[in-house]
């Protein structure tokens, strides 16, 4: 009899991770370039909707060519959710010691994020982020450098964002997160169910524009600057 039970739960868990699986596969987005990283994006694309709630809406960002996408930061959840929320894939410009941390490093090296060094040379992540687009990639940052509320004191906004915008006449698509129920949190945030929400927003033209206007369009979108 235990081992008709043992055998019984068996089938059941096999069962349960196939239909897994297939839930996984059917919320898969763009191609990232292997197997395992299309299926982690399908994977997070269901725990971004389901578990946190995001609703099913699309960041404007064009199919194909350069794009910069520029977002306030409130937790670690957020790029997860930007990523939820793009038909294409991202490769975002984070802190090198995010980067760095143990067990993540593989995960943030194959979906291509790009590590900032603040310390010492972070101008190199801009010459990296600056390839990126040369090739027709969308890039995305967080231009605030770092977790910022709208109750914290103002930051202005880093200027490379428009710096890389002029260098390849790409448009840069703000887009504001909110409804992140952990935030200031980086590890905490994405096991902590919210009702997450992304607020989109025209492309601004920053090359057309320059870079105080294009920063001050910027700053308006995503708050606190």
């Amino acid at each position: 009899m235990t081992t008709f039970l043992a055998l019984l739960a068996l089938a059941v868990l096999l069962l349960l991770g196939v239909r897994l699986w297939r839930t996984v596969d059917a919320h898969r987005g763009p191609d990232w370039g292997g197997p395992w990283l299309n299926r982690l994006d399908g994977l997070n694309r269901l725990l971004c909707r389901r578990y946190h709630r995001l609703p099913a809406v699309w960041l404007p960002l064009p199919d194909r060519g350069p794009v910069l996408l520029a977002s306030n930061h409130v937790s670690g959840l957020d790029p997860l959710l930007l990523v939820a929320a793009s038909r294409r894939p991202l490769r975002f410009l984070i802190a090198r010691e995010q980067y760095e941390r143990r067990g993540l490093q593989w995960l943030f090296r194959a979906a291509g994020c790009i590590p900032v060094d603040r310390a010492a040379r972070p101008e190199q992540a801009l010459r990296a982020a600056l390839r990126a687009l040369q090739a027709g990639e969308a890039v995305a940052l967080f231009p605030h450098g770092r977790i910022h509320l709208d109750s914290d004191p103002p930051r202005p906004i880093k200027p490379g964002v428009a710096w890389l915008a002029a260098q390849v006449r790409c448009p840069v698509v703000p887009a504001r997160v909110e409804g992140v129920r952990a935030e200031r949190h980086v590890t905490l945030a994405p096991f902590l169910r919210s009702r997450a929400r992304i607020r989109t927003f025209p492309p601004i033209a920053c090359a057309e524009l320059g870079a105080p206007e294009c920063l001050a369009r910027l700053e308006t979108a995503i708050g606190n600057g």
